[in-house]
């Protein structure tokens, strides 16, 4: 499959761009913006230099280049937030379940084009967009020899009309590649084999015009590319679609933060420690928003997979991007994935003729956070948040504290069937062990420590209990073929952890059920999952799961080889072997022996021969037929792919204001993106299952809304339908249920929404600190637009789901400090009133407003809040009744 390597320009710019220069590289001339022209710049942090030379080059005018660098020079020089900036990435990196939704938003705008008597064909990316369809692959079949080639066989089934839609999407649009199915997963196969630092511009053949590799991803997770010294973030599905359309991202100049990295990792420690001390110290040192740069001689012993897993955990602690400068370990790490020596040099010399590569100690950051390397330790995080580390030594004392924040007993015994054995289980039961995700499986070493972990217990006769569901999916076929050149796929297999596909699995909550024993006792016992994941949110793994624990691949298989969460695997026995009890210390390996396995396997010939793998799929997706044409035939028997409502009857309004409001959830703090719009199964008592049986679809087909995320009437049913919700409105249940605003009653939220709507009731949400932290995900914005939701009145917000709502026309706003919802009295039967906003004065300063809320008892609550839409282009999209309209309007235009 041909991946694009260049970039068009997506608005008049001049006919070359501001202090053009020429660099010669093998004897082929190439333009390129140069920073040598404003010296002042020379302080700046690298990644502000990446954000300058994107201005600037884009600039109509010489002149118009000096005002937009001014602007990135004075915020970075005095380490502060600036004003608002516009930035093109060169490129956009979707996965499928945040993917298939844009395209669906692409079909829609191309139909409201027809109504319009315009060319559909107009609404068409104009910078290359790669989708990895990655998250729809289940683990439901695993632990034997035909694991992935069964699940890969079920996700084509349950899958069909979503795959025939993004190949639809892939012949009808410009400039966008699908990676199919079972290839790997978006970010390892980003940094694998589409980066290359240095991007160039071919439309002009004699002197191609050669840039920084830039990207905004659909995924939360798309700053593992930073590690490699390509700076890229994520955003929502609605910003990026715009962004492919030629909508520059608008950003203020955000604030970037050293961190300074000093001392090396002790033996035994892997990136996985070190991305968990990472979340734990910058979540409390506060960097929501900020762009971190790394630093310092420690970061200098550190490998570039390791700097991909740190980067790759960036959304658990809020930042925008934790970046890696380039240096010569990147340009090596390059010519190991496979790039060819020509793009290697482009990338050093480009580097080299911006200055990037020059030390320079007087560089300007908002302020330095100091690390040791020396004091990471191995580690977990958990029960439910990613930067909740802890040391394995007190693994035990954290997983009984949860338990008796449950009220559950600890010495309980429960007995359970298991393959028709009766078998005893305590709390602390691992249900599912996963060695998943690109966090840790673009590392090589933690794989094959994996993997060597795995072989000493299988020759020392350890067996992991039959509770545990073993999964293992790859991130690649590259480390797969690493494990399997080193003799380590087999013993992994032998232990249960054979190959069950390659995508995002437990990760993204795609386990698939756990064994129905556990899932018998799930109720009584606290079931618990270890995983070599990112996320650990509550409900995300499994419904049936109450405690997740992110570790190193490593770990996962010792905690496997246990069965349970309640150990103490410093001091105690992991298991029993066949000649008595074996330890942690048994089991891990030296880091020589994993140098010396990496050396063995000849990482380069490894990527080599994975990199000329054609990625054009399965007999069975080629042989997926496709629809034809420039519009999208919707299928309205579809429960999967359906025309979306978003264009339908908005209208812009340049005053936002409510009248009336009721609350339809009140949340606390650290209210996440999958309790908004859970991703995993679908609930058999909950709205979403009622309407899929109503249209014929059989319990056994509901597949998980991720799945369904092109389909609006499951994913508004689905929102704010994790089992784990606690909602104040809710009297005490769990899950999907609130108020209904008009009767009084307790309800499914959808169904509360729709008697408001019918009652032509507005509404809120109300929620603490946090709000929309973890994923990406659109659908956290698009499916309280659906039923509703007008704005959102929280105490702080992460900063990508701060943009989706505003994307939908939520408006969201902060409590003023040291205000929250309990504090001022508010009970969430209050009815809102929100006094008028003048959208288009937002963005160019700060702005307050009064909320006025009126008990039915006739209490009143007055409170001023801070309207947290930052940059005048935000208050645009507002105005104009969301992103999509906005963009349609200026495509068209």
């Amino acid at each position: 499959m041909f991946v694009p390597t260049t970039g068009v320009p997506m608005e008049p710019i001049a006919s070359q761009p501001p202090f053009e220069r020429t660099l010669t590289v093998g004897g082929r001339s190439f333009r390129y913006a140069s920073l040598d022209a404003l010296p002042e710049s020379r302080r700046l942090p690298v990644c502000l230099k990446i954000l300058l030379e994107n201005v600037i080059r884009r600039a109509p005018s010489e002149d118009e280049a000096r005002r937009r660098a001014q602007t990135v020079i004075e915020a970075g020089l005095a380490g502060r937030a600036g004003a608002e900036i516009e930035f093109m990435p060169a490129r956009v990196l979707f996965q499928d379940f945040t993917g298939v939704p844009v395209f669906c938003d692409f079909a829609a705008m191309r139909d409201a084009a027809a109504e319009r008597g315009e060319d559909p064909a107009k609404v068409n990316p104009l910078i290359p967009c790669t989708l990895v369809i990655d998250h729809s692959v289940t683990a439901d079949v695993v632990s034997c020899p035909e694991a992935a080639q069964e699940n890969a066989r079920i996700e084509a089934e349950r899958n069909a009309e979503r795959f025939a839609f993004l190949k639809w999407a892939a012949e009808s649009f410009d400039n966008v590649e699908i990676v199919p199915p079972g290839v790997g997963i978006c970010h390892q196969l980003n940094v694998e084999r589409f980066c290359r630092v240095a991007w160039t511009d071919a439309a002009d053949a004699s002197a191609p015009l050669v840039y920084f590799d830039t990207l905004v991803g659909t995924d939360s997770h798309t700053p593992t590319a930073n590690g490699l010294g390509v700076l890229g973030w994520g955003v929502g599905g609605i910003e990026a679609e715009a962004a492919a359309l030629g909508q520059p991202v608008t950003m203020t100049v955000p604030p970037v933060v050293g961190v300074r990295l000093t001392g090396a990792l002790r033996s035994g420690t892997s990136g996985m420690d070190v991305a968990l001390a990472f979340a734990e110290r910058l979540r409390k040192e506060g960097v929501v928003g900020c762009l971190l740069e790394v630093t310092g001689p420690g970061a200098e012993t550190l490998s570039v997979t390791q700097r991909t897993t740190i980067a790759n955990m960036t959304p658990e602690y809020g930042a925008t991007a934790t970046f890696f400068p380039a240096d010569d370990a990147t340009f090596a790490q390059l010519e190991c994935f496979g790039r060819s020596p020509e793009e290697v040099e482009l990338a050093r010399a480009y580097l080299a003729a911006q200055g990037m590569l020059d030390a320079d100690d007087g560089i300007v950051y908002q302020r330095i956070i100091e690390i040791d390397l020396s004091g990471v330790e191995p580690s977990l995080a958990g029960p439910s948040r990613p930067h909740d580390r802890v040391p394995i030594s007190r693994l035990r004392e954290r997983f009984r504290g949860a338990l008796a924040d449950a009220g559950r007993e600890p010495e309980a015994a429960f007995t359970t069937s298991l393959d028709g054995m009766p078998c005893e289980v305590r709390h602390g039961a691992i249900a599912i062990a996963a060695v998943t995700s690109c966090t840790t499986a673009t590392d090589p070493a933690m794989m094959v420590a994996a993997g060597l972990v795995a072989r000493r217990a299988a020759d020392l006769g350890c067996t992991v209990p039959p509770w545990v569901k073993t999964v293992f999916a790859p991130g690649s076929h590259a480390t797969t073929a690493l494990l399997a050149r080193l003799g380590l796929i087999e013993p992994l297999a032998e232990l249960g952890f054979a190959v069950c596909g390659w995508g995002c699995m437990s990760c993204i909550g795609n386990s698939g059920p756990v064994f129905p024993g556990m899932e018998a006792i799930a109720g009584e016992c606290e079931l618990t999952s270890v995983l070599s994941g990112n996320r650990n949110f509550e409900g995300r793994i499994s419904p049936h799961v109450a405690q997740n624990y992110l570790c190193a691949p490593a770990l996962v298989i010792a905690y496997a080889l246990a069965g349970t969460m309640d150990i103490d695997l410093s001091r105690q026995a992991v298991c029993d072997g066949a000649a008595g009890p074996v330890y942690l210390s048994d089991l891990l390996p030296s880091d020589e022996e994993v140098v010396n396995a990496l050396a063995r396997a000849d990482l380069a010939d490894v990527y080599a021969r994975t990199a000329r793998e054609p990625m054009c799929g399965s007999s069975r997706w080629q042989a997926l037929a496709a629809p034809e044409g420039a519009a999208y035939r919707w299928d309205p028997a579809s429960t999967y792919v359906r025309r979306p409502t978003f264009l339908d009857g908005r209208c812009a309004d340049p005053v936002f204001s409510v009248e009336g409001a009721r609350a339809l959830v009140y949340l606390g703090d650290f209210v996440t993106t999958d309790h908004i719009s859970p991703a995993g199964a679908i609930a058999p008592d909950g709205p979403a299952a009622r309407y899929l049986r109503e249209n014929g679809v059989d319990d056994a087909s509901f597949n998980s809304f991720g799945a369904r995320r092109g389909n609006h009437e499951v994913m508004m049913r689905g929102t704010f339908a994790n089992v784990r919700l606690d909602n104040r409105l809710a009297a005490g249940k769990r899950g999907g249920w609130t108020l209904d605003p008009v009767t009084g009653d307790i309800t499914s939220v959808f169904d509360a929404a729709m008697s408001a709507r019918d009652a032509g009731i507005p509404l809120i949400v109300l929620a603490g600190k946090m709000y929309g932290s973890g994923s990406s995900r659109d659908w956290a914005a698009k499916g309280p637009q659906l039923l509703g939701v007008r704005a959102v009145i929280a105490e702080s917000f992460e900063r990508i789901h701060r943009s989706n709502l505003i994307g939908m026309g939520i408006v969201p706003l902060a409590f003023k400090p040291g205000d929250t919802a309990p504090a001022l009295g508010l009970v969430g039967d209050e009815s809102f009133t929100i006094e008028p906003i003048d959208l288009c004065s937002l963005g160019q300063r700060p702005v307050e407003t009064r909320v006025v809320a009126c008990g039915p008892d006739g209490r009143r609550v007055d409170f001023l809040v801070d309207v947290r839409v930052d940059t005048p282009a935000e208050g645009a999209y507002l105005a104009a009744g969301g992103i999509l309209p906005f963009v349609l309007d200026n495509v068209l235009a």
